[in-house]
């Protein structure tokens, strides 16, 4: 299913170079996220059953961003996606704090996987916006991101809805992402 998928992103994104995987817990805020990225605005969304895919320019340099849905059902077919993927985005609901813990074990599980060794990981922190939510360095404790090694990562609070801290999370991954030529 993994080669499938990458045949289908090379056909219909001949222009993409970099591949994104955003992943994260069911309403976390990657669709949202996506969308302000690509469009400059908010969409009403849906759950996503399935996988949303989208171009996104940035600093002369595309990429090909794969949003997959967060249900606990839809998880398991995350790995198909992971071929190729040079940079993953998790995004973490801040002002969950019942499914953080949920969340870690998700992030650590596919992190585990081969086929992301050596893709650069951006969390995003998002509804940053909301009261009361984790501030990024509790989110990073809680997700234990500081034992994850000599993996390259970084976490950035955001808001999906305002746009706050998106683009800097893509600076960050334009930075820390090798693109084989």
């Amino acid at each position: 299913m993994g080669k499938l998928i990458s045949r289908l992103a090379k056909r219909f994104f001949p222009q993409c170079r970099i591949k994104l995987l955003m992943v994260g817990l069911d309403a976390s805020g990657k669709t949202t996220i996506l969308y302000k990225m690509k469009l400059g605005e908010i969409v009403t969304t849906t759950p996503t059953i399935g996988f949303n895919v989208e171009a996104v320019e940035y600093k002369n340099k595309s990429f090909c961003v794969w949003d997959v849905g967060g249900q606990n059902k839809i998880r398991a077919l995350w790995r198909h996606y992971f071929r190729d993927t040079l940079g993953l985005t998790f995004v973490v609901d801040s002002s969950d704090r019942e499914r953080i813990s949920e969340a870690r074990n998700e992030l650590h599980q596919i992190l585990s996987d081969n086929e992301l060794s050596n893709a650069a990981l951006l969390v995003f922190a998002n509804k940053q916006d909301l009261p009361n939510v984790m501030p990024t360095a509790e989110v990073a404790d809680k997700l234990e991101l500081y034992s994850l090694g000599q993996r390259r990562w970084s976490i950035q609070s955001c808001s999906a809805i305002s746009g706050q801290g998106l683009y800097e999370g893509l600076d960050w991954l334009s930075n820390n992402i090798s693109v084989k030529n």
